[in-house]
């Protein structure tokens, strides 16, 4: 279709307001990705989002946006919750609360590049992943509402970490909202053996080193150096979130017949924010986040476990500091000017600058560090978060953003010579099947670099650094 997309100043375009839609569609692209913008037809998901009721400023949409259920994913809104603004489980996604969070250490790369295979193998071993996976942990339901309430703060107690940890998670790794009341017992079947695993599709465990610094002093303070190991994890809520979502989206659709809301596609379904059904969702899914945070801290501990037992070394040497978990899938109440919002985050993170009072102590001063990985076997980036980003309900991008569907993938790439490419560039790969690194091969992802740029030009992140693969794990 041809949308009518202005340009409105660098790296910044606008879908005017027209029809039936409530605010303007503002998108954050560069010049060269709006042809295949127009191809993958997600500019008609950022206007559908338009028409949401009380949503405000914009239906946003970051440079890694792409087609998604309901939302486009990259997609962010905000509704007002004390003007019937809605809350959409499409604007949040099956996978709650899939985050990144990132991991420092003491090592350089070249103490360790004759141990990365060792590393790579007792990870793979020590970190279940693939799809279905279950995990080392069985819990009880008792046991399982515990961790929905509590989040990270769960694992913490049973020595799966440190509170350091939780000073340095995305709201302590727990959203105080959380109710264990209204989760469907399917739900809770699929949580109880998946605690403590990666999963499948776009979710890794990347063993990474430090090739750039662009900012000394905030690299300095947050710990980074070159040529420094550094660990990412990304994951999120598992067969939990997903069923949490799936339940909800059946109960909006309901909602939105009892509440007159007029939709232009039915997986923007809905409900006011403030009725029996929108606070449900937004306590379950509140638990869902729960759940994520839970899962990402106890990798973590295996992480920590792994690299001391395979280089004989004490966790005083490794390191293994959190420097920062962030959510990418969430809805999050937030005010901002004297007004309260649901904020929907959907393949979009928070970006939040110096002295906002929602960061942890610790990042008063610097603002929040921000981290967008690339596809697999690229660059992964750490930026932080500005003043400018208050446009975007303090937003950003979640990742590269895929260019290509899985389908595509599978087609077009072959395994054996992916497999072989990636270890060329001297990355050792773990992964439970080809199928799963085909589709995720780095050519089905946007350039990461450009995603980036465009954050950047816009001014709503600045750069910190820049990481590169040395072993993947993949589903």
């Amino acid at each position: 279709m041809d949308w009518k997309i202005e340009k409105v100043e660098e790296f910044i375009y606008r879908i005017p307001k027209e029809g039936k839609m409530r605010v303007e569609g503002r998108l954050y692209i560069s010049e060269k990705m709006i042809s295949h913008l127009k191809k993958d037809n997600t500019p008609l998901q950022v206007v559908n989002v338009a028409h949401l009721p009380g949503i405000e400023k914009y239906s946003l949409a970051m440079p890694d946006m792409h087609w998604g259920y309901g939302f486009p994913i990259g997609g962010v809104a905000a509704m007002d919750i004390n003007k019937n603004g809605v809350i959409s489980p499409g604007g949040i996604g099956y996978d709650i609360n899939c985050g990144v969070r990132l991991i420092r250490t003491n090592l350089t790369f070249d103490e360790i590049k004759e141990r990365i295979e060792d590393i790579m193998s007792a990870l793979f071993v020590n970190i279940p992943s693939g799809v279905g996976s279950t995990g080392k942990l069985r819990l009880s339901e008792k046991e399982l509402k515990e961790v929905i309430v509590k989040g990270s703060e769960w694992a913490v107690e049973r020595g799966f970490g440190y509170k350091e940890d939780l000073l340095s998670t995305e709201d302590g790794g727990r959203l105080k909202w959380a109710s264990p009341d209204y989760i469907s017992p399917r739900a809770y079947e699929r949580g109880r053996g998946q605690l403590g695993t990666l999963g499948s599709g776009n979710h890794f465990l990347e063993v990474q080193k430090v090739v750039n610094i662009y900012d000394e002093e905030l690299a300095k303070k947050w710990g980074l150096f070159l040529n420094q190991i550094v660990i990412m994890i990304h994951s999120g809520s598992r067969g939990f979130g997903h069923q949490v979502c799936d339940d909800y989206i059946k109960v909006m659709q309901k909602a939105v017949q009892k509440y007159g809301i007029s939709l232009p596609d039915r997986q923007l379904a809905c409900a006011p924010f403030n009725s029996e059904e929108g606070k449900r969702y937004f306590q379950s899914m509140c638990a869902a986040a729960n759940y994520a945070w839970c899962n990402r801290q106890i990798m973590m501990h295996w992480v920590r476990e792994s690299f001391t037992k395979v280089l004989g070394i004490s966790p005083r040497d490794f390191g293994g500091e959190l420097i920062y978990d962030v959510a990418h899938n969430i809805g999050k109440i937030e005010e901002y000017d004297g007004r309260k919002y649901i904020v929907h985050r959907k393949g979009a993170t928070r970006a939040l600058p110096p002295g906002i009072p929602l960061l942890p102590e610790k990042y008063r001063e610097t603002g929040q560090p921000v981290i967008i990985p690339g596809s697999m076997g690229t660059e992964s980036y750490l930026l932080v978060g500005t003043e400018k980003a208050k446009d975007t309900f303090y937003s950003t991008c979640h990742g590269a953003g895929r260019e290509m569907s899985r389908h595509e993938a599978l087609r077009r790439v072959e395994g054996h010579e992916l497999r072989r490419r990636l270890e060329g560039k001297g990355i050792v790969i773990e992964s439970k099947s080809i199928r799963g690194l085909v589709e995720e091969a780095p050519e089905a992802y946007k350039d990461v670099s450009e995603v980036v740029r465009v954050v950047v030009g816009a001014g709503i992140s600045k750069k910190v650094a820049r990481m590169v693969p040395v072993g993947v794990m993949k589903g």
